[in-house]
This record gives C-alpha cells, structure tokens and sequence, in this order.
C-alpha cells in the first residue's frame, strides 16, 4: 500500500484525509473529505479489480450552514461525484464515484455538518503487471431538500464543486497487479493506434487500466436482465427501470424487479409560447424482457381480505401502440422543457403505457390454487407516469429522460376474467385487487445511447451501466 494508506490483514480496508477548497453559494470555504474503500490484496491481469464499500464522508465548515438555510428542516440529502485517477507506471485513466445518503442528514445550528455518501463503484482492469494506484480528484456535492411525492414541490439544491488544496498525499491505495512474463509491468505490445492502423499486436494499450462498470447492487435474481441498446440507431436509449406499486384495497405494495426498457427518441421541435422558449419530443418506450414487451415476473406476498395470506407470480405484459402507416409505433412519451433564462429551466415527461396483468403460481395460506393459464385482467388498463424536473442556477434535479429519475402516478385495476380450474374465481380476484386507484412509484436510471457508446453510461456490450434503486 501506499504511505498513508491503512491496511488489516487479507483484503485492506483503505482510507484517506483530504482538505478540499469548496464553491459555495457564499464563496469558497475548506471542507475535510474522507474517502475510505475496501481494496482487494492483489489482482492478476486482464482481470477487473472491484473496490468495494466505498464511502465519502464531507465535514463541512460552520461557515458555511447559512448557505443550506434554504435547503430546509427536513434534513439534507446528498450525491457525491468523486474523479479518481487510476494509474499504472505512466499509463493513466480516470473515473467517477457516485455516492448518496441513505437517508436525509440533518443540518446543525452550529458547529461542523457532517455527511457520508457511498455507492457501488467501476471495476479496473489492468492490462499488465505492476502496482494499479488510486487517486483522488476533483468532486462535486449535490445538496437537495428531500422528495415530498408532491411533484408541484420543487426540492431545492445547493451544488459544490470542490478541488483539493496543494500540497496534499492525495493517494488512497494500490492493488498489485500479478501477471507474466515479469515484475514489474512490461512495455505494452501493442496500442490503440497499433489497431487503428491495422498492425499486429493487442487490441489495446495493455498498460493503460481500463475503467469497467459498477457493481451492481444486489437484486432479486441477483442480477439485471439483459439489456442490449442498438449500436445503429442514433435515436436509441435503453435504461432499466424498477419500482413499486401499490395495491389500494390490499393495503399493501408490490415490487416490480428490475425492469429493461428500450426508447426511440422523437425530433426536438421548438415553439414560442407564453413569450417562453419550449422543446417538445416525442418518443416511444417499450419495455423488452427476453424479447418481449413485459416485466420481469414479480411474486407479491398479500393478505387477502385483511387476514388470509396469499402468495401470486405477476405478469405484467405492455400493449404497444399500433404501428402507424410507416410501421413504427406512436409515440407515448412525451416531454416539455421550458426555458426560463440562462441556466434555469423546467421540463415535464408524461409516460403513458397499456398494460395488462395476468396472475399465476397462487397460493393461500401455503396452499396451491389452480387458477389456470389465462387469469388476467379483462381488457389491458392505462399507467399514466409523470416526471418533473427543475434546472435552477445550473443545478438539475427531477426527471427527464435521457438523466433519469423518478416517476409517479395512479393506476387502477379492471376486473379480472379467466381464473380458476373447474370453478370460477374472477370475483374473489376482482373484488380484492381491482377498482380502486393505487399508486406507483417508478424510479429510471440513466440511459445509455448505444450509438454514442460513453463508458459511464454504457458496457462494452452496450447495456446500461446504471441499475436503479426502488423507492417508496
């Protein structure tokens, strides 16, 4: 490890204090940054080294509490973006750190605020032997007031943008990197220009470290589905999506698993109205699990009438919108973005899907119920989505779809035909679940552009590198 660095034994959990000089809305004022990370004991090459449980931990200064006034007494909730330098010898490379609070953090009257923030960050993959460095960079800090689910409330946000005083050992850790033919790194064989030109060798520079994807976090089944953009469509953005909805009459809500979803973004028209400048696109979301238009399958846990428990798998498939006369689909986003001066700006997505949602896999109280193939909804039923979002002094926060975010609405079930095996159970199903408004909370990760291929957004195989997190 390098100085400074703290280690124990098997894999070293690493830390560094850095002084930061930090932008704030009142002028630049010093901030103490911790930076801490769990690095693995050694690596070998052409293989990604994972850093885990990854954290920031920002002291800001007395000095600089009036600056959140604004932010409100709910507490603050914070996303952090930390450049990290990986090195290799000469070879270099950059990545960011994304890190949020858990849960808001509440601001002091007096006295330092503390907050920490952590995420899953990308893997290295060092292309040779040799000590694989990190290094912390530049970072920003977003400060926002907590979601209210009103979406005419508008968070307020407070942006810093830090960079490490001089002087500093700005160093967190270092992986080794074992690998043949010898200690430390060779000189690459081959490099991108190598391939560019046609001549032999490797198909990249094998001693510059190649930033990989995050990890993602733990799912259901353990892992996103699959999720693969069009590589040849400029227009095309695929994002994953999941959330929860909630089950009105059951008093009870139902998590979707993650979720892919392919989009084929509109023309941008501009408009004059009201004397404002406005953008409007229209686009096309349809949803894509193993070829098809549907969620993954999510098992939902009830109790049935206030007191019976009842298990059931559901499937909830889309209904595209009919292709029109040049065979592509209407559109069923639809976006506004208001252009109030330089750097301020308000934009409003409305995502209307069909959907049509079939039961299977039923159990009460432990017990099967034969519902039959074909125990569904009697015709498919709206979800109509909506997103905010909110650019004040060049600060974004909300929604929109080529960042993410999340997405609210109301959803209400028709009643249900075709269950049951030799006897009838549509009503039991209709007057549980069906008729009365129930709320989803839908939250979309940032897309990746296939066709533009950015490392932070996108994989090597043009899936989305982002995995969203539910919220209630």
């Amino acid at each position: 490890m390098i100085p400074g660095a703290q280690a124990s034994a098997g894999d070293r959990d690493v830390r560094i204090d850095v002084k930061y000089g930090c932008d704030f809305p009142s002028g630049d004022k010093p901030v103490s940054v911790r930076v801490s990370a769990t690095v693995p004991e050694g690596g070998e090459v052409d293989k990604p080294v994972q850093l885990r449980d990854v954290s920031t931990e920002l002291a800001l200064p007395e000095a600089g509490l009036p600056d959140l006034a604004g932010l409100g007494a709910a507490g603050v909730e914070a996303e952090t973006k930390l450049t990290m330098g990986v090195a290799q010898g000469d070879h270099t490379a950059e990545t960011v750190w994304i890190g949020t609070t858990d849960d808001p953090v509440a601001v002091p009257e007096t006295g330092e605020f503390a907050l920490t923030s952590s995420g899953d960050v990308p893997s290295v993959t060092a292309g040779s032997s040799g000590d694989l460095t990190f290094t912390a960079g530049k970072l920003t800090a977003l400060l926002t007031s907590p979601k209210t689910g009103d979406p005419a409330v508008k968070p307020a946000a407070v942006m810093l943008t830090c960079a490490p005083e001089p002087d500093q050992e700005l160093g967190l850790g270092a992986v080794r990197i074992a690998g043949d033919p010898e200690w430390p790194s060779p000189e690459p064989t081959g490099t991108r220009e190598d391939k560019a030109s046609g001549d032999s060798g490797t198909s990249r520079d094998e001693a510059t470290p190649e930033v990989g994807d995050p990890a993602q976090p733990t799912l259901q089944d353990g892992k996103a589905p699959r999720c693969v953009g069009d590589q040849d469509d400029q227009f095309s953005l695929n994002a994953y999506v999941t959330g929860y909805a909630n089950v009105a009459k059951l008093k009870a809500a139902t998590l979707f698993p993650v979720a892919c979803t392919q989009i084929e973004q509109g023309a941008t028209v501009i408009k004059i109205q009201d004397g404002l400048v406005h953008l409007f696109q229209d686009s096309t979301a349809i949803l894509d699990y193993q070829g098809k238009p549907k969620l993954p399958p999510a098992t939902g846990t009830f109790l049935t009438f206030g007191f019976m428990p009842t298990t059931a798998t559901l499937e909830m498939t889309q209904i595209p919108p009919a292709a029109g006369p040049d065979g592509k689909p209407p559109p069923n986003v639809h976006s506004d973005l208001k252009i109030l001066g330089p750097g301020n700006s308000e934009a409003v997505t409305t995502i209307d899907l069909q959907l049509q949602l079939r039961l299977y896999d039923v159990k009460v109280n432990g017990v099967a119920l034969d519902v039959g193939g074909n125990c569904r909804t009697e015709r498919p039923f709206a979800l109509p989505l909506r997103g905010d979002m909110l650019l004040k002094d060049g600060v974004q926060t909300g929604y929109t779809l080529a960042t993410g975010g999340v997405l609210t609405g109301q959803v209400t079930l028709p009643p249900f035909s075709g269950c049951g095996v030799g006897e009838d159970l549509d009503d039991i199903f209709t007057a549980s679940i069906s008729g009365v408004p129930g709320a989803v909370k839908q939250v979309q990760a940032p897309p990746c552009a296939a066709a533009q291929h950015i490392p932070t957004v996108c994989t090597q195989d043009n899936q989305p590198v982002h995995v969203p997190k539910p919220e209630r």
